[in-house]
């Protein structure tokens, strides 16, 4: 999280740190009944979430392996560790963290930013939440942020049954029905109707085992009035097997809320990253969604917003930097179903070194949803001649009242542009590495300071060749 800019192998070093033997105990790889039952065991599961667990299971071994976006042969979840647990228990003070799982969230700078611009933290290590905490005022406001697990048992219990995979349900597509069998941590959180938490809550992710996959999931309800700012974060160092991240995302923005969802995702070259976030925006409420997507071998992510109540209002905008041996295929939905609902896609794309990147987009705008309005606005930047850049646009308009536009471009750096800043003293890699920032800009603006230095780092770390 410093804004100090730290280049090179020291840079990198910041995520690619390994910690050995914080594992307490790992799960048999691959998927069985069996397993599935263990790990329900280990998360002293309620009688329905045992039953849902198998069920989806189930449903996974039914269904075929996704075929819309780059290939995944390299992953077999046959030799992945569903379930890693690492060696303590959730803690609601740092200083009773283990030093060595302590350690690596200090090199990350997560304590350092909960005390300076975080109204609460969750820490996940592996399979597990081993940090928990919120400011005193917040939860005054009756703002709940827990762990799903505490939640799933406690007082929201209720709540959390009527939401759990409603809106992605497991028969979405395969690693949706994956999470539903083997999903373990993430956050829920309930903002009371007509409070607004003035500072960010953020969960932060560390994938530290080898050859092992995460699987958190993430529940957020803002309701009526409310207005929310959340923050994800993710890391892994690189090992030189796959490892696999099937996370899940189910955000409810009831009337005239706001929930601004912001992510940047920091995934080693190992990775493959089939994330799936969906929200629900009711009347007059507003979704805004800010990505940053580096590293990972393979991603599949396309954020979705159902914009269900008349008037909701979506914004999406995100960036992509896919490096060498870097295949990502990302973009995001917009599903409009009340009057007067309105989207706008505003995304950014980078590649270097043999890197491919595929903006996907997809505007549906149903019967029902008159005088909706849709843009979608795509860039792409190519940093030299190996890399490849493709835009997928679909537009699906039911009603002949709407309002939808769209604009792709895609471009290289400027020779003119780069001598201009070297005649001024800037080198040759600094005045290309200044370039591709501006051409982030607009993502890293909507971001908090300290995110959006966190997130040109990790640009410049690209432009060195971290791979």
């Amino acid at each position: 999280m410093s804004e100090q800019r730290i280049s090179g192998e020291q840079g990198r070093s910041l995520y690619d740190f390994i910690d050995v033997g914080t594992d307490a105990y790992r799960m048999t790889e691959g998927l069985t009944e069996e397993i599935v039952t263990r790990i329900s065991e280990e998360k002293h599961d309620p009688e329905w979430m045992r039953t849902f667990r198998l069920e989806a299971l189930r449903i996974y071994e039914q269904m075929r392996m996704p075929d819309w976006g780059p290939s995944i042969e390299g992953l077999d979840v046959g030799r992945i560790a569903a379930y890693v647990r690492p060696k303590t228990d959730m803690k609601d003070s740092w200083d009773q963290v283990p030093e060595e799982i302590r350690t690596a969230f200090d090199r990350l700078g997560i304590p350092k930013a909960e005390h300076e611009f975080l109204a609460g933290v969750g820490a996940q290590y592996d399979s597990e939440l081993v940090y928990h905490n919120v400011r005193e005022s917040v939860a005054s406001q009756g703002v709940v942020y827990t762990d799903m697990e505490s939640a799933l048992t406690g007082e929201y219990a209720e709540m959390v049954r009527d939401h759990f995979m409603k809106l992605v349900p497991v028969t979405d597509h395969k690693f949706a029905a994956l999470h539903g069998a083997v999903w373990s941590g993430g956050s829920f959180v309930y903002v009371p109707k007509g409070v607004h938490v003035d500072i960010p809550l953020q969960s932060y992710f560390r994938l530290n085992a080898r050859g092992a996959g995460q699987f958190e999931h993430t529940l957020i309800i803002v309701d009526e009035g409310a207005d929310l700012h959340f923050i994800e974060g993710c890391s892994a160092p690189k090992w030189n097997v796959a490892n696999l991240h099937a996370g899940c995302v189910e955000l409810f923005v009831r009337k005239g809320a706001r929930l601004r969802y912001s992510t940047v995702e920091n995934w080693s070259r190992n990775m493959y990253n089939l994330n799936t976030k969906r929200a629900l925006v009711e009347e007059n409420a507003r979704m805004e969604w800010v990505s940053g997507s580096f590293g990972s071998h393979v991603s599949y992510l396309y954020p979705t917003t159902i914009l269900k109540g008349a008037g909701a209002d979506c914004e999406y905008t995100g960036i992509t930097f896919a490096g060498q041996g870097q295949n990502l295929d990302t973009g995001a939905r917009m599903v409009h179903l009340g009057e007067d609902t309105s989207s706008m896609i505003t995304t950014k794309s980078i590649s270097r070194g043999g890197g491919i990147s595929t903006f996907r987009s997809a505007v549906e705008i149903r019967k029902s949803a008159a005088r909706a309005r849709a843009t979608v606005d795509c860039s792409s930047l190519m940093l030299d001649d190996i890399s490849r850049s493709d835009t997928v646009p679909e537009m699906d308009v039911r009603t002949g009242d709407a309002n939808v536009g769209h604009e792709a471009k895609i471009g290289r750096i400027s020779d003119e542009a780069v001598f201009y800043l070297m005649s001024r003293g800037v080198s040759e890699a600094e005045a290309r590495a200044m370039i591709v920032s501006g051409f982030a800009d607009s993502v890293s603006k909507e971001l908090p300071l300290e995110y959006a230095a966190e997130m040109n780092n990790l640009i410049h770390l690209e432009m060195e060749g971290r791979a």
